[in-house]
């Protein structure tokens, strides 16, 4: 039994008078207004109406729990056209995970176009190197780096496909020079990302292969913005995903070295709990972040 339907088509018959009445305004049969009220009142264990040929009428318990729904039912109907427009219409609040490096760099960049296309929906983003799961924190969309575990549940979107990068600034190189061959490294201050598999070693992909090549790391941090504002003001070799880097490398203000060897790729993905029955907000969200992200097979950021 539909319950919630039921309580809807017991409270019109009462309005109405009338079972037939009622029939005609839910556009339901004479038959199935009154297998509706059986199947409540066998629910209920009560009778709630009393009924003649001509008239009906509410029992003790008819009245008491029609006072009840009387305050239930609008409330139900005002949560379901809540529910309904924000379906239809961008609003609310979209929560958002991204990894730092990514969210650093890329949605100060991003994030208010979209504000101005969707100016009722509030952004509540939030940055963090711990990865975060979505459903259990109750986010709505996230962006994860391929360095970090998620659920494997989450509907997943390729948007970028980053290569990690070894730079500096010009005054670094022009006091320092600039390394000619990986085994150079460790002559030269580097700054590190807080990872413990990088702290003593940086992996290099040579003609012999992968190559562990030992480093003397200057600064150790786990802040993207850090890292590269150490770098700009000339302290040492900074490797990092072209992605946080893409406008200072462009313009000048930091230069790659090593640039013949490569030194990984870092995959930038979009998650999100599920296709099914998206919010608004959700679905306007994703189609911005996909159309802003055509091809993630290439490097969007180099």
């Amino acid at each position: 039994m539909d319950r919630l339907h039921s309580m809807k088509v017991f409270a019109k018959v009462v309005e109405q008078g009338s079972f037939v009445r009622a029939a005609e305004i839910l556009s339901l049969s004479n038959a199935v207004v009154t297998r509706y009220i059986v199947d409540l009142e066998n629910h209920l264990g009560a009778r709630l109406l009393n009924r003649s040929t001509r008239r009906l009428s509410l029992t003790e318990s008819g009245l008491a729990y029609l006072e009840r729904i009387r305050h239930i039912l609008p409330e139900i109907e005002e949560a379901e056209a809540i529910v309904a427009l924000e379906t239809k219409k961008p609003a609310g609040t979209l929560s958002l995970y991204s990894h730092v490096g990514f969210g650093q760099s890329q949605l100060g960049k991003l994030l208010p176009d979209y504000s101005r296309a969707y100016p009722e929906v509030m952004l509540d983003i939030s940055l963090s190197e711990r990865s975060k799961d979505l459903v259990e924190e109750g986010l709505d969309v996230g962006f994860f780096s391929s360095l970090q575990k998620f659920d494997a549940s989450m509907v997943v979107r390729k948007i970028g496909v980053a290569e990690v990068v070894l730079c500096a600034s010009p005054s670094y190189i022009a006091q320092h020079g600039a390394p000619q061959t990986p085994d150079e490294l460790n002559r030269h201050a580097c700054l590190n990302f807080s990872h413990e598999h990088l702290r003593h070693n940086w992996h290099v992909k040579t003609e012999d292969g992968i190559r562990d090549i030992p480093i003397t790391s200057n600064v150790v941090s786990n802040s993207a913005l850090l890292l590269r504002d150490f770098a700009l003001a000339g302290m040492g070799i900074a490797m990092r995903p072209s992605f946080s880097l893409g406008d200072d490398l462009r313009c000048g203000k930091l230069q790659r070295v090593l640039a013949d060897y490569q030194m990984g790729q870092v995959t930038v993905m979009m998650a999100y709990p599920s296709r099914r029955l998206l919010s608004a907000k959700v679905r306007s969200f994703v189609d911005f972040i996909v159309e802003k992200f055509p091809q993630p097979e290439s490097d969007p950021w180099l």
